[in-house]
């Protein structure tokens, strides 16, 4: 018989119940499909589309030998680190910080325009960026017009202009986060530190920064998992061109499985950017519970 300690504990739980059931049926079950998909030989058509066969880990051994499966690795890892750690999360600091100090019309205009690329769907916000640094784009039309010379951006410098168009587009996020983050930091407390000669940068360095390490900690996570997942950008700039020069795991599960007809292969690919989100986002995790110094 359970003591009434353990029911009370037990009906704590029961509101988030629903929302478990729901992450089981709608992210659990589709995950473990991909994997139970990455072990056969499933195809788009064919015979194998209809009855496919067990393989085991035949798909793991041909990524394993099979010589862009690697560049998709380091490929994903350098758009994470530039456009999402780098990128996204200094942006997003710095505007934050600025915008803080700012006069209020200022900071109104410079958040709403960055927020404005944020809400677009990313279709549509996939297409400005190609827009802007395709040849004949907008970033040319402005290079000469100034008598510099114009350079094909997403044939020479494709992972440069799909970071460049990812900073753009989710840098909103982090300096929302940040902001928010900001404004729950003790006024007191920066103040102490400026009476005890602290300058600027140094209130904001040992005092700041320390203070609001759970949100630094929790906005990387996030956005590290949002752009390891980012397809339709670099799909519609690059395709994964040119040679395979903007191939990350997206693209390449997507070009194996439905270009290519090959779903136990390109489940496979995905199943590699599952374990690769959940190695990042335990270490997150462990992160976070690292008791503040």
């Amino acid at each position: 018989m359970r003591s009434p300690a353990t029911a009370r504990q037990l009906l704590r739980y029961l509101p988030v119940l629903p929302a478990v059931l729901l992450l089981l049926v709608f992210l659990a079950g589709p995950v473990l499909w991909a994997f139970h998909a990455s072990l056969t030989d499933a195809g788009l058509t064919g015979r194998s589309a209809r009855n496919p066969s067990w393989v085991g880990l035949e798909n793991y051994q041909r990524l394993l030998a099979d010589p862009v499966f690697p560049l998709s690795v380091l490929l994903t890892v350098v758009f994470v680190a530039g456009s999402a750690v780098l990128g996204q999360n200094l942006l997003g600091l710095a505007l934050a910080v600025l915008m803080r100090r700012a006069r209020p019309l200022v900071s109104a205009v410079v958040g709403t325009t960055v927020v404005a690329a944020w809400v677009l769907p990313e279709i549509v916000a996939a297409f400005a960026a190609y827009a802007y640094f395709s040849g004949d784009g907008t970033l040319n039309q402005l290079l000469g017009g100034l008598g510099l010379v114009r350079q094909d951006w997403l044939y020479a410098f494709p992972m440069v202009a799909v970071m460049l168009a990812n900073v753009w587009r989710g840098t909103a996020f982090s300096m929302l986060v940040y902001r928010a983050a900001l404004n729950e930091v003790p006024a007191e407390v920066t103040e102490a530190a400026q009476m005890d000669g602290a300058h600027g940068w140094q209130r904001f360095a040992f005092i700041t920064l320390p203070m609001i390490r759970g949100s630094i900690t929790t906005n990387l996570m996030l956005i590290t998992l949002q752009t390891l997942a980012v397809f339709t950008l670099v799909w519609v700039m690059t395709a994964g061109g040119p040679a395979n020069a903007s191939t990350t795991l997206p693209v390449l599960a997507y070009q194996e499985a439905f270009k290519f007809g090959d779903i136990g292969y390109g489940t496979a690919v995905a199943s590699v950017l599952i374990l690769i989100g959940a190695a990042f986002g335990l270490a997150y995790v462990r992160l976070l519970r690292e008791p503040r110094p």
